[in-house]
């Protein structure tokens, strides 16, 4: 029996009939992973159809990873979850702590019959841009987090405009894509007025700025708090090389830098809170307990994953701020 059946007066359309003969074959097991299909001319020549009808549905598969088609060659079933109704690309800058409750809030609200597939760029934008061109048509949906990584929206336009979502970062070479975001200016100037009393008590407010991975935003929301406030702020790049002293507060976006920088006191025997503040960026639970508790200005990601999620599920456009604010702690 053909994999492929397709009947004249069966009041469904005929691209949603081979779909559903291609699910129903995998099903029975009357083709398996691995196996070829047969060829868009081939259904094409022995219904009469026309050639977009077919790809319309071999695309529809594509998209949910059912199949894949391997140029010069042609279709074959990639996977057996027919129940699947839609596969999702997600592109990570990097995997840490507070990227890990977005994701997990993300597939929790997503629901089933969704599957995602994770990568991660690294700040790399080669790699970025192999990672899109190698998975074009692959997907329904593609969830990208940019980073800072410049001249990347042309690589985007490889991409179906409505399928495309931003996530953490966008500016306005993304302006056409809906995306939910985070406004890092005006979050880190409110969260440190909102601390401002507690870091009068410091000489001098340290900003640990890496250009490469922090977005500019940050450090112009830190010099606009500084100079409205008329607090000592400087920006440094790294811990290397530089001199803590006593009276120091240090804003510390970087986890790594955060240990470095708990490391150093100790060294110095110096005391957080006492001699010198810490502030963190984006909240994790592990900074709850170390040093008694860290002070952290973070947004929500639990929250920014449940919204993707719905973003996803509804088809919904638009762009959406992502709460954020100071959790004052014993850091500080």
């Amino acid at each position: 029996m053909s994999v492929v059946q397709i009947q004249e007066k069966a009041g469904i359309p005929k691209y949603k009939q081979i779909v559903s003969s291609i699910e129903n074959a995998i099903t029975f097991k009357k083709v398996k992973k691995g196996d070829k299909l047969p060829s868009i001319n081939s259904i094409k020549n022995k219904y009469k159809l026309s050639r977009d009808t077919v790809l319309l549905a071999y695309n529809e598969l594509k998209t949910r990873g059912i199949v894949q088609s391997i140029p010069g060659k042609g279709y074959y079933v990639n996977s057996e979850s027919v129940h699947i109704t839609q596969k999702v690309f997600l592109l990570f800058d990097e995997l840490n702590a507070f990227k890990e409750d977005l994701y997990k809030s993300f597939i929790k609200n997503l629901g089933e019959n969704i599957e995602v597939d994770i990568f991660f760029h690294h700040f790399n934008y080669e790699v970025f841009k192999k990672l899109i061109f190698d998975n074009v048509g692959n997907y329904h949906t593609y969830i990208i987090m940019p980073a800072k990584l410049k001249g990347i929206a042309h690589i985007l336009d490889n991409l179906p405009d409505d399928k495309v979502y931003l996530l953490d970062q966008t500016n306005d070479e993304f302006k056409k894509y809906p995306a939910i975001y985070q406004p890092f200016e005006k979050d880190i100037f409110n969260g440190l007025l909102d601390g401002v009393d507690l870091i009068r008590r410091y000489d001098r407010l340290v900003f640990l700025f890496q250009e490469d991975k922090q977005p500019d935003g940050l450090l112009r929301g830190f010099e606009k708090f500084c100079k409205m406030n008329r607090i000592h702020g400087i920006n440094i790049d790294s811990l290397e090389n530089f001199t803590i002293e006593k009276g120091d507060a240090f804003i510390i976006p970087d986890d790594r830098n955060l240990i470095r920088i708990i490391k150093k006191t100790k060294e110095l025997r110096l005391r957080i809170a006492r001699d010198i503040g810490v502030i963190s960026y984006n909240d994790t639970l592990l900074k709850e307990i170390v040093e008694n508790g860290i002070t952290t200005i973070s947004t929500d990601f639990k929250a920014m994953g449940k919204k993707l999620a719905t973003m996803i599920l509804n088809n919904e456009t638009g762009k959406i701020e992502n709460e954020n604010k100071l959790i004052i702690r014993n850091s500080i």
